[in-house]
């Protein structure tokens, strides 16, 4: 019998309005009650503009975005350091919805490292999943673009591409994430089983009608 690791969960609120404002801190506040309820490690991703109203609930928060830069004239990116000062411990890096050069994502790993920030890198194929896991980031999301918010979860459209980045990755102490088309407790139970160890989504939770119970049944498999 395969005992079922408990999975990573990390919640990307994108801009959706449902995830914006006071509803975004509502749904910050119903991740840690199913955090603390089930134990599950869940990590929430709110807007730049909006992280500091997100600090102090008691939950780990990353930001959606770091840029590779240090403290200067860089007008409108994202500093490492101010996100430290938002109470912020982890960021992603590469998201489909916002690409960067490869040297670039070297940088931003690099610079999480440097200042303690966890480091999330997205890789929509088996072959930059193997390119940027050399940077020893401290995990890898596998999301093939055509899947994200599509309600197919990549686990079961493709579970080879999941299971082969997670053999792609040869340095152990690089976990691999699923993305793309999450939403669902099944969903998690079969990424975990391709050797992941957990899941990085958002709509599937942002966008339903009760997000907590949406959350509650991501991590209520067996």
């Amino acid at each position: 019998m395969i005992i079922m690791q408990k999975p990573i969960i990390i919640l990307n609120y994108k801009t959706y309005m449902e995830s914006t404002g006071d509803k975004g801190r509502e749904l910050t506040w119903a991740a840690r009650d199913v955090m603390r309820e089930t134990g599950v490690r869940i990590i929430v991703c709110p807007q730049t503009p909006e992280l500091f109203h997100h600090k102090g609930y008691g939950i780990e928060v990353f930001s959606q975005h770091i840029d590779p830069i240090e403290p200067g004239s860089h007008t409108g990116h994202v500093l490492a350091q101010a996100l430290l000062h938002c109470g912020v411990t982890g960021s992603l890096i590469n998201h489909s919805e916002d690409r960067m050069p490869t040297p670039e994502i070297k940088k931003c790993v690099d610079i999480c490292r440097k200042h303690g920030l966890t480091s999330v890198v997205c890789a929509e194929s088996i072959e930059k999943v193997k390119e940027v896991s050399q940077f020893k980031p401290d995990f890898v999301a596998i999301e093939p673009p055509e899947l994200i918010g599509s309600g197919i979860p990549v686990s079961k459209a493709d579970p080879g591409i999941v299971r082969n980045s997670v053999k792609a990755v040869t340095d152990p102490d690089v976990k691999v994430l699923c993305g793309a088309g999450i939403s669902k407790g099944e969903d998690v139970k079969a990424a975990l089983e391709l050797g992941t160890v957990g899941v990085l989504l958002a709509s599937g939770v942002v966008k339903a009608k009760d997000p907590k119970a949406a959350l509650r049944d991501l991590v209520a498999f067996k």
